[in-house]
């Protein structure tokens, strides 16, 4: 959507992403990211790391349940989303303010690894499976839609 910030970070995974679902049965993964720099010391010219950042993220739904049986703690992760700001108060009473990610998009980073991918099935909104791509095209000038 206009306005948002999208993000793409990559990173390793601190632990395996936690699967949970809703109330209505929507699944949701959490999980963070932690992504180091690598900083050149000019001093000694070697490279070292740099402070590490911790992203929180989250992933809604089919994406959510492929997550956490395909990826595990210390894989080096792609991820894309969109950055959000949260505030909430603690039972003490203290105001706090977050930011997190809104994952749209995870994979394994292939810089130092293989991954086989295997398509899921689709449990729902996918294609029609009662032969509806088959049937014959409407004609222009009939009075059924097209879609």
């Amino acid at each position: 959507m206009a306005g948002e910030t999208v993000l793409t970070v990559i990173g390793n995974l601190t632990t395996d992403p936690e699967l949970r679902f809703t109330p209505s049965g929507a699944a949701v993964a959490n999980f963070t990211v932690a992504s180091t720099p690598r900083v050149l010391d000019r001093a000694s010219g070697e490279w070292r790391d740099g402070d590490p950042m911790f992203l929180r993220c989250s992933l809604w739904k089919q994406a959510a349940e492929n997550l956490a049986e395909s990826l595990t703690r210390g894989t080096r992760v792609i991820v894309q989303g969109r950055l959000k700001q949260r505030s909430f108060e603690t039972k003490e009473g203290e105001k706090r303010t977050v930011i997190e990610l809104d994952v749209d998009e995870i994979g394994p980073s292939l810089r130092y690894a293989t991954a086989k991918v295997n398509k899921a099935g689709r449990s729902s909104g996918g294609a029609p499976s009662d032969g509806a791509w088959e049937r014959t095209p409407v004609t222009a000038g009939s009075p059924e839609p097209p879609f």
